[in-house]
């Protein structure tokens, strides 16, 4: 099995089929496919903040749901899009306003059915992925090497949300521990969620969310290769958005 993990989207649909088409995909019927058979597997923050989220939607859920030739985990954000979707009370900030406003902006019939195939994309979908065939497991935020195989309520907050801390910075993100330098394991943790300005490693984790909604570039992880492929942003960079770490 050969794989390419794509990291956080939000919306980024340009910048999408111009990775696919630079990892050699190629474009069948409204969906891409590897001629090799490479796996696409999308790390979750499909939606919010991009130009075009619900065409993000669209693709993912033919590639990953109506023809079986992609897998994809959740984020965040695509939990927060799910909740909204339930009718449950949630804020419309952090992105989450563009993509209701895409939305509402759709004819009562054609919000029934983006509705439909994003919460039956979400319900499919598992917390995180294991993929013993390339040693790998793909998770939204990460994960910790003692919460694989577990899929509790810690569990979907970790790989949602990272391992926060309980503080925020002063723009109101919260402040995450870094759990990436304490993890010892022999498998890869492929993941995205916060925004860096070039692909991570540490240990045998590596962050692919290269920020591309925020102007940087947006970013795959192939394995077995162990390499990594971008494509730059279309967006305005924004540089504040970008964690740097020691």
């Amino acid at each position: 099995m050969k794989i390419d993990v794509i990291g956080d989207i939000h919306g980024c649909i340009a910048e999408l089929h111009d990775l696919f088409r630079k990892l050699g995909y190629e474009r069948t019927d409204d969906i891409y496919v590897h001629p090799d058979g490479r796996i696409p597997i999308f790390v979750g923050d499909l939606t919010d903040r991009g130009p075009d989220s619900l065409a993000v939607i669209r693709l993912v859920y033919k590639m990953a749901v109506e023809q079986d030739k992609a897998k994809y985990v959740p984020g965040n954000h695509c939990n927060k899009l799910y909740r909204f979707f339930l009718g449950n009370n949630v804020q419309q900030k952090h992105g989450l306003e563009t993509t209701v406003s895409e939305y509402e902006a759709l004819s009562t019939r054609e919000q029934k059915i983006i509705q439909k195939q994003f919460m039956t994309l979400y319900e499919k979908a598992p917390l995180y992925l294991e993929i013993p065939e390339v040693s790998a497991v793909i998770a939204h935020a990460g994960i910790k090497e003692e919460l694989i195989g577990r899929d509790d309520k810690k569990v979907k907050s970790f790989v949602l949300y990272g391992d926060v801390s309980g503080e925020f910075h002063p723009d109101g993100r919260p402040i995450r521990k870094d759990w990436a330098l304490q993890y010892q394991g022999d498998q890869w943790i492929v993941y995205g969620h916060t925004p860096v300005k070039e692909p991570r490693i540490k240990n045998k984790t590596i962050n692919i969310d290269t920020g591309c909604v925020f102007g940087n570039k947006l970013t795959a992880f192939r394995l077995p290769e162990e390499k990594t492929v971008s494509v730059p942003s279309k967006q305005p960079l924004l540089e504040e958005k970008f964690n740097s770490f020691d």
